[in-house]
């Protein structure tokens, strides 16, 4: 019996619905929506803001999704929620399934729920399905932007888990799947009609500040995926499967990565001044350019367990704190902008 089976062997069984949900929350990790899930809230509260000012300046009646200072409804902010989660599990969930005979050779995934028999395919397509289904329908009931985006988005965050086999830039699409976050959490609150969507506002009311928002999740996520790269560099590269690691090197490729951060941390900057954001926003934006030093300062060590520490621990913290500066400068009086 190898490694993986002594290990899946060892697990404790559960039955019936509840266990099932607990092998979905593990197969999906649904621990790891933290890492988008902040960004996407972040930009719905400044969307929330943004719309409350342009509201007041223009003397048109108050909607029911942008009450005062700018939070959303909690109709509008448990929708947002719940497409991200469904967006989230969907594309996870597709790449669990399409990778699954890479991961049952691949010794560090060899005990994934998949290879190591713990669900059953017919189990992790149907809960992909479920999950895309609901992205749709939840996207629908926000506005009809949302609805008529929501495929288009599916496809880019699913498609992902396929590049791997054709082009050494797997990371900037996985990037651009993840700024979707923040860009469709603005289009949720600021959206109505694609007409409506597009149509020219002042500087505050455009797709700038979210834009600048994404951009930057594509870099953070370029650089750190390439980290996370890393550890199946001998695996990647015998199995004939692309990134910047197999194709430029470790080296190299962490020093993309140091690049993309560099960039990353300088939109962060550009995005909390386009929206006059202040101290707080400053305090948090130190706090995550210290997280992206540790972060290549442990990298460099290449190990296993440091890699993980650097992927998982850091980029949760440098997502928490950016959601908890802007929430601080939208809704705590010291820092809020008043009319």
């Amino acid at each position: 019996m190898s490694e993986a089976e002594l290990v899946n062997a060892s697990k404790p069984k559960r039955s019936g619905p509840l266990g099932l949900l607990v092998r979905w929350g593990g197969f999906v990790k649904f621990s790891h929506t933290l890492f988008a899930m902040p960004f996407a809230l972040a930009s719905m509260m400044v969307a929330s803001r943004e719309h409350y000012h342009y509201l007041l300046d223009t003397d048109a009646r108050m909607p029911a999704d942008a009450v005062k200072y700018g939070f959303p409804s909690v109709r509008l902010f448990v929708l947002i929620v719940v497409c991200m989660v469904c967006a989230r599990t969907c594309a996870m969930a597709f790449n669990r399934i399409v990778d699954r005979q890479f991961d049952a050779k691949n010794p560090r995934t060899a005990n994934r729920h998949l290879p190591a028999g713990e669900i059953s395919l017919t189990s992790a397509w149907s809960l992909c399905g479920l999950s895309g289904a609901g992205f749709v329908i939840a996207a629908g009931f926000i506005n009809t932007a949302c609805l008529v985006l929501a495929p288009v988005a599916l496809f880019f965050i699913c498609f992902y888990s396929l590049t791997k086999r054709f082009t050494d830039y797997t990371h900037v699409w996985l990037g651009v799947a993840l700024a979707l976050a923040p860009v469709g959490a603005w289009i949720a609150v600021k959206g109505g009609s694609m007409a409506e969507l597009f149509q020219l506002w002042p500087l505050g009311q455009t797709l700038v500040p979210p834009l600048v928002l994404g951009l930057a999740v594509v870099f953070w996520l370029v650089g750190f995926d390439i980290i996370y790269a890393m550890q199946d560099f001998e695996f990647d590269r015998q199995q004939g499967l692309h990134s910047l690691v197999t194709a430029w090197g470790p080296s190299n490729a962490l020093t993309a990565a140091f690049l993309s951060h560099v960039i990353m941390i300088g939109l962060l900057l550009l995005y909390g001044l386009l929206l006059q954001f202040r101290i707080a926003f400053i305090i948090g934006w130190l706090i995550i350019l210290a997280c992206l030093v540790f972060e290549h300062w442990i990298a460099r060590k290449r190990s296993l367990k440091w890699i993980n520490t650097a992927f998982f621990k850091l980029n949760a913290v440098i997502s928490s704190v950016f959601l908890a500066v802007v929430a601080a400068e939208i809704l705590l009086p010291f820092f809020r902008r008043i009319p």
